[in-house]
């Protein structure tokens, strides 16, 4: 079983949001959709989920369309809230999950097992107006799960949320996966991509560059990075760049205490530690690891986007962002 988005376009106006994208997700894996704002990640998990038709294109789930599918197959998180902040929390809950056919005592059961395992069982009456951004934000989790749906979508997941809630939902999404559920999310928390996805897909101005395993995607990078820390104050690795012996190095991101190094695939990674020894350098760190997805993301879409993710180009001049 997988879900297949296939050649998958759509266009709004004058904006072409997808442009032929395709990719597909098998059943039980958690599934990393990356990009920048507008790249069309958000128009992507709409068009998924029916919400949205695609100008050309199909979407299937175990070889059937997504718009023959039951509702209750489906499970969405949006990035912006979408509880009703009068209602108390267990109210809610079980009106949402009686929308999907699940019978009140079912969705009791449920409720009362997610709050204790998000350790908020003192909230179930409380409205949810009056909970922080994080509380709600496992609320709309839970909203999203109580109907028992095959597939997870979730659209920036993590924004916001202090690291116990960001461990909390990691935790829910392993225990979702143990269920044996498919679970798709976007974010720009590269750290937890690495931590949870088997396979991603990176979208950039609304076209898929990258897509497959994450094993698999680092290894084609053909390239190693080495991370190395010094008790000197790194000026020696100005040296290493330029000796025939590591042709191809290159220096990286420096980091509070070590640096990385890049490294063509055919360098043995030992010539740069015989290197750094020779020019009497005590080695406190010597790590050999594959590229991040950090890295493989700015190598697919540009220093560029990344600058327009934390504000510092200016967006085009009338132009608003299709998600």
């Amino acid at each position: 079983m997988s879900l297949v988005v296939d050649r998958v376009s759509k266009r709004f106006g004058s904006v072409l949001a997808l442009d032929d994208a395709s990719f597909s997700v098998e059943a039980g894996a958690i599934f990393g959709l990356l990009g920048a704002n507008g790249a069309g990640k958000t128009t992507c998990m709409r068009i998924v989920l029916d919400i949205l038709r695609p100008d050309s294109g199909s979407v299937t789930w175990n070889g059937q369309p997504n718009t023959a599918l039951p509702r209750r197959t489906w499970g969405y998180l949006p990035e912006e809230r979408g509880l009703y902040p009068k209602m108390r929390v267990e109210e809610q809950l079980r009106f949402l999950a009686s929308l999907y056919g699940v019978s009140d005592a079912d969705a009791r059961r449920e409720i009362t097992d997610w709050l204790e395992r998000f350790r908020i069982p003192d909230y179930r009456n409380r409205k949810v107006e009056e909970l922080s951004k994080g509380n709600q934000q496992k609320i709309q989790f839970i909203a999203a799960i109580l109907h028992d749906p095959d597939i997870l979508i979730m659209d920036e997941p993590f924004s916001g949320l202090d690291p116990l809630n960001v461990r909390l939902l990691k935790e829910a999404f392993l225990a979702m996966r143990e269920r044996g559920k498919t679970l798709i999310f976007s974010t720009h928390q590269m750290e937890t991509v690495e931590e949870l996805c088997e396979a991603i897909a990176i979208i950039d101005r609304g076209r898929v560059v990258l897509h497959g395993l994450v094993r698999d995607v680092k290894r084609a990078m053909g390239r190693r990075v080495v991370r190395l820390a010094t008790d000197g104050d790194g000026a020696f690795l100005a040296e290493l760049e330029k000796l025939d012996a590591l042709r191809g190095l290159t220096v990286g991101a420096r980091r509070a205490d070590f640096v990385e190094l890049q490294l063509p695939a055919d360098l043995d990674p030992e010539t740069i530690l015989r290197a750094a020894l020779e020019r009497g350098q005590r080695i406190t760190r010597f790590e050999i690891a594959e590229p991040s997805l950090e890295e493989i993301f700015v190598e697919h879409v540009g220093r560029r986007a990344i600058d327009e993710e934390e504000g510092h180009l200016a967006t085009s001049a009338g132009g608003g962002d299709i998600e």
